[in-house]
């Protein structure tokens, strides 16, 4: 079986989406040991907001009059929608920039798009976790509530549109650490990165066995 992983975050270290992430991902690698880990970073190196550009545009052309351009944007999204098509369970890690998807995510997610496997709820009951990493609090009645416009549009690209059994991880506050003016919200901080982190590796292991336990079933129709 395979495991899809995609970071979004700009950090290599102390990258708190990356270390939920390492989480789910170990937490599946303890079930499957043996299984294929596939791992795309968003920023190594940076996809150009131009490849979506050409790759839309081809869209619109018949294959003889596309520019050389054109033809390598298309190649790359059918690259990256067969990485997370052919993936048996996956986990997307997103931190909030600026109250929103982080440009580079938004950019993979339109490449897919350009994509007609991708028109139609592709990723059907696959397992997909969702990992979000918020450096300040948004929730109900804080200061910002509401603010966070990344992972309610996450959660419909690849929950409702793309048809994924999606579950939520999130940490608030991870820049408490960092930012003077938030350390009375360190234990805060860390409590909810705890939290996290339980919620990582529960998950991982819970969609590890789901996934298993289909491949079974499907193993014993075969034979019936």
């Amino acid at each position: 079986m395979t495991f899809f992983r995609l970071d979004a975050s700009i950090r290599r270290e102390g990258s708190v989406s990356r270390e939920v992430a390492d989480t789910v991902q170990r937490a599946w690698v303890e079930r499957h040991p043996h299984d294929t880990v596939v791992r795309r970073d968003l920023t190594a190196p940076l996809l150009s907001p131009e490849v979506w550009l050409q790759a839309a545009t081809a869209g619109f052309l018949p294959e003889e009059d596309r520019t050389p351009e054109q033809r390598a944007a298309r190649t790359l999204a059918s690259l990256l929608a067969d990485e997370l098509l052919s993936a048996d369970a996956a986990v997307i890690s997103a931190p909030l920039y600026n109250y929103g998807v982080p440009q580079h995510l938004k950019n993979y997610i339109d490449l897919l798009l350009t994509d007609q496997r991708f028109m139609a709820t592709p990723l059907e009951g696959k397992p997909v976790t969702l990992v979000v990493a918020r450096g300040g609090g948004y929730g109900p009645g804080t200061p910002r509530e509401g603010w966070d416009h990344a992972t309610p549009y996450l959660v419909r690209i690849f929950g409702e549109f793309f048809g994924a059994d999606l579950t939520v991880v999130s940490a608030e506050l991870t820049l408490a650490d960092v930012n003077p003016a938030m350390a009375e919200l360190r234990d805060a901080a860390a409590a909810s990165r705890a939290e996290a982190l339980e919620l990582a590796q529960l998950t991982g292991r819970a969609q590890a066995d789901q996934v298993a336990a289909k491949r079974a079933e499907k193993q014993l129709e075969g034979v019936a």
